[in-house]
């Protein structure tokens, strides 16, 4: 008998669980089966890189329980769960996982993915297509019509994968040094950067980055993008370059999952996005160079719906016949 509540005519209401655990923070979902949202939980930040094992294991508890008291199900009455996780990106990571998940005590089929997977399962026609996410930073994975799966490695500047928070902050100190240099004009990134920092000057900020006494974080993306906006070059460049790179990740992902000559939907998810047309603009425009017939898309709604059709899929349930009403009735409870 599926894990449920016993209701008139003696059938049972299934219930589903889907946790998104990302760098930043971690969105737990209970949903029933008709796609009504019931519950819902958050916590911090879980990358196992980050906070480790047990920081994983922590948001996901603190998570499932916020979504639990919310919803006044037992975890008994769980049919099925999904987890994309930030840092689970290799067949090395998912045992660990696995076992942080098991903690939670749940009686039903479970499956663990990255956390890239999530924004394709809530956005794409059937899960079918590419997600690029670009939130802390940057992230893509897709899959085609017929099971090919792609992906890039995840893990931003080390592997030359750009267009996340992070990477603009730190595409936003090139400029700013570059101005110190006198390799390119004044910019107003210097100022905003010495400010946020706590410098002095731009000696003491590049001494200061050198030495470890001053660290870059991400929401200098934040400072960047209003500086493009404002109309500052230098800031303009870092956010094309950042759509551009964004794009590249699209397009690389259709080539693995060889769509690049179809109608491949090319989900946009993350906080970066939210710059709007300074971030999408060049995006489309190099997607669309490599894979003409591309149809990009911001996600609407959030991310953590996907992992709950993960883990309807479990069971075999189709949670695509309910995405649409998920998706409605999670904004309502997602902040």
């Amino acid at each position: 008998m599926v894990a449920g509540i016993h209701c008139k005519g003696e059938t049972f209401m299934k219930f589903f669980l889907g946790i998104d655990v990302g760098s930043s923070k971690t969105h737990a979902l209970i949903v029933d089966e008709k796609g009504q949202c019931i519950g819902f939980g958050k916590s911090g930040g879980g990358n196992h890189q980050g906070v480790g094992y047990e920081g994983t294991e922590r948001v996901l508890r603190d998570s499932f329980e916020g979504a639990l008291n919310m919803s006044g199900v037992d975890k008994a009455q769980i049919a099925g769960a999904g987890f994309g996780v930030a840092g689970c990106d290799f067949p090395s990571d998912r045992e660990q996982h696995l076992q942080a998940i098991a903690r939670l005590g749940l009686h039903c089929p479970v499956e663990v993915v990255n956390d890239g997977w999530n924004g394709l399962f809530a956005g794409a026609t059937r899960g079918i297509g590419v997600n690029v996410t670009a939130g802390s930073s940057n992230n893509a994975r897709g899959r085609g019509p017929n099971g090919q799966e792609g992906r890039i490695v995840g893990n931003g500047i080390t592997f030359g994968e750009f267009g996340g928070a992070y990477e603009i902050a730190a595409r936003g100190l090139q400029m700013v040094n570059y101005a110190w240099i006198q390799r390119i004009p004044p910019t107003a990134l210097t100022p905003l950067y010495i400010e946020a920092l706590g410098a002095k000057n731009e000696m003491d900020l590049v001494e200061g980055l050198s030495n470890g006494q001053y660290h870059l974080f991400h929401h200098l993306s934040i400072k960047v993008i209003e500086a493009a906006r404002a109309g500052d070059t230098a800031a303009r460049e870092v956010a094309r370059w950042a759509g551009e790179e964004l794009g590249w990740l699209a397009v690389a992902v259709a080539r693995q999952i060889e769509m690049e000559h179809e109608a491949v939907e090319v989900i946009q998810s993350g906080s970066i996005f939210e710059a709007g047309e300074l971030i999408t603009e060049p995006m489309r425009e190099l997607v669309l160079r490599h894979c003409p017939r591309a149809k990009l898309m911001r996600l609407d709604g959030p991310p953590v719906v996907g992992a709950v059709i993960l883990g309807m899929e479990q069971i075999g349930f189709d949670g695509y016949l309910v995405r649409d009403h998920m998706v409605r009735t999670a904004k309502e409870l997602v902040q």
